[in-house]
């Protein structure tokens, strides 16, 4: 089947393609995307879910975030929807503002789109990833060395 018959092909239900660029240019402009100091600073006043979508080999080649929530991103939806039987403890209702990193700030917005799907309403993720975290100097937990 096309991709008109389920609702076009970028989902928008218009029946045009669209690109990852701008798809991702799309999903931005409803999110009020954060710096890592932002994000830091939210987090510490306990006002943030920080969750980090990275993949084993890269959390443990560059370290983690101090307190964040690792997500793989194939389990994110799953995790973080506060109605869904496989939630984590953190996900208690739809008004959480989570934020979500990726490496360098790419598919955190795709994976910040797609927790606003699911009406949580305040999720967002941070410009740069978590590469822009460690740049800032924000706190790193040493990386283990271990490869996937």
């Amino acid at each position: 089947m096309s991709g008109e018959a389920h609702g076009g092909a970028n989902g928008t239900g218009d029946g045009a393609r669209v690109g990852i660029d701008e798809l991702l240019e799309r999903v931005r402009t409803d999110l009020d995307r954060i710096g890592p100091q932002e994000a830091y600073d939210a987090y510490e006043a306990g006002d943030a879910l920080l969750v980090d979508t990275r993949y084993a080999a890269l959390r443990e080649r560059d370290g983690l975030i101090p307190g964040a929530l690792v997500v793989e991103r194939n389990e994110l939806e799953w995790r973080l929807d506060p109605l869904g039987s496989h939630r984590a403890p953190q996900a208690v209702h739809h008004d959480l503002r989570v934020v979500v990193f990726c490496n360098e700030g790419y598919a955190s917005s795709l994976a910040a789109e797609s927790l606003r799907r699911l009406g949580l309403h305040r999720a967002t993720d941070a410009i740069g990833g978590f590469q822009a975290w460690k740049a800032a100097g924000l706190p790193v937990l040493p990386p283990t060395g271990r490869t996937a």
